[in-house]
């Protein structure tokens, strides 16, 4: 009968969980549910003075949010000291290790070579015991070191294959020496490759090495994430992109991963986040956006949840032009709440209006030539039009506006847009301004008139 695949994903609460810690679980999560097996978690607590309180509850809610769900756990290693200590004196008691300054040392072999077969690229890694020290099991304050604790709870957990990062390789020749000084089966062991940065530098925050609960609050999708962290080392066959987790779980082999370094590349990542945007109906991406805004109240109804009412029209609108979730924000809040106008904006736009109306033959050649007049007229152009608005007569009054004007289309609808909204960029303006209104729509025309008198002639 084969052995069944167990394998641990075993983080310190130290701080919040990164995109090196999520891929690491990531893979292990894959290769046991391809085998039909258990992924366990195990919380290495046992480095008191380095604990972040906070991390505990960020390492299970990163999971849970990604749907790396465990099937054993959480397990706490401080809450398992007895097991450490019991262990720490079977080797004392058989001459494999020693007391010196009220912390216990392995005595390390000295003579010979210690090596293993890597998963990750199938290579065998050796060490010369020569240059092996001895080094500490049991600390002072009677908690165990890593090397320890994480060789006794692997073997009293049957962990088949322990998969960990790269940075762990040369710790793995002192714990197979405790395998061996205990009479226990090694498991397997896989070392998966660094992530680097984009210039191959090591990844830092500046880099995006940063809390997997940030890009939650970015506006990234789950799912997404999921995908651009399973591609960092790991290649599908038929190098296919774009994976579900059950596709990525029937297809994952660890012969697969590469063991070169993976790039985090946080272009590659908004790409893909925006193709599953766009991959979802109008419904799901209302739903995500609902719950993306639970915290912001201007899109909250009368009980203060999330307004699907108000977010649903916008949905069709931004669905193209979005690439996190987080992206609805300043691309519609106009919509929601009345815009604040920047002098610079109408400054930049009056200058580029101005030189271009300088030497056109327009009916403001002998007027003052300035913005405030274009506006002027924009508003009367609207106060003039049939209600309600429609998209064929707006598009056609205004083409008309601009030729009169000395203004192409796209400077004219610029124009609108910005007083409507404050901003260069927004979804369709027809479309916004039905979603926002007529009258509404008057206002805002209104109050800019208000706003640009505050500049000199």
């Amino acid at each position: 009968m084969d052995t069944m695949i167990r394998v641990r994903f075993a983080p310190s609460p130290t701080g919040n969980p990164h995109v090196g810690n999520i891929r690491t679980a990531l893979f292990d999560f894959l290769f046991a549910k391809s085998q039909n097996g258990k992924f366990i978690l195990r919380v290495e607590d046992t480095d008191k003075k380095r604990e972040v309180r906070e991390s505990y509850e960020a390492i299970y809610e990163s999971l849970k949010w990604l749907k790396l769900n465990w099937d054993e756990g959480p397990i706490l290693q401080s809450e398992r000291l007895s097991f450490y200590k019991e262990h720490a004196k079977k080797l004392v008691d058989k001459d494999l290790s020693y007391e010196q300054d009220e912390a216990i040392y392995f005595k390390t072999p000295k003579s010979g070579k210690t090596s293993w077969i890597d998963l990750v690229g199938n290579k065998k890694i050796e060490f010369d015991n020569s240059i092996q020290e001895d080094f500490v099991i049991l600390k002072s304050d009677g908690f165990p070191t890593y090397h320890l604790a994480s060789v006794v709870d692997d073997h009293l957990m049957d962990i088949s294959h322990v998969l960990r990062g790269e940075d762990w390789i040369s710790s793995t020749p002192k714990h197979i020496m405790l395998y061996q000084a205990f009479g226990w089966a090694l498991p397997q062991f896989g070392h998966f490759p660094n992530i680097l940065a984009t210039d191959r530098s090591k990844l830092s925050k500046r880099h995006g090495s940063i809390g997997v609960l940030d890009f939650k609050k970015d506006g990234f999708l789950p799912e997404a994430l999921v995908n651009f962290l399973a591609l960092l080392g790991w290649m599908p066959p038929q190098a296919k992109e774009l994976l579900s987790l059950e596709e990525m779980t029937s297809l994952f082999k660890i012969k697969d991963i590469n063991s070169s370094a993976a790039v985090f590349d946080l272009t590659k990542l908004e790409w893909m986040n925006g193709e599953y945007i766009r991959a979802m109906s109008d419904k799901e991406l209302t739903q995500r956006l609902q719950e993306f805004l639970v915290d912001s109240p201007r899109y909250a109804d009368e009980a203060g949840h999330p307004n699907k009412e108000k977010i649903a029209p916008v949905v069709p609108l931004i669905k193209e032009r979005i690439k996190k979730l987080s992206d609805f924000v300043p691309l519609t809040d106009f919509l929601f709440e009345k815009p604040e106008y920047k002098k610079d904006v109408f400054k930049k736009i009056l200058v580029r209006h101005s030189e271009h109306i300088r030497f056109a033959q327009c009916k403001l050649r002998e007027e003052s030539q300035d913005l405030k007049s274009i506006m002027r007229g924009i508003l009367e152009t609207l106060e003039k039009m049939k209600r309600p608005w429609s998209p064929d007569d707006f598009e056609k009054r205004f083409r008309q506006f601009g030729e009169e004007h000395g203004l192409s289309a796209t400077q004219t609808f610029q124009l609108i847009r910005v007083a409507i909204s404050g901003q260069t960029v927004t979804p369709p303006l027809f479309e916004s301004i039905k979603i926002l209104g007529e009258e509404e729509t008057m206002v805002r025309l209104r109050a800019v008139g208000f706003f640009l008198r505050k500049f000199p002639e």
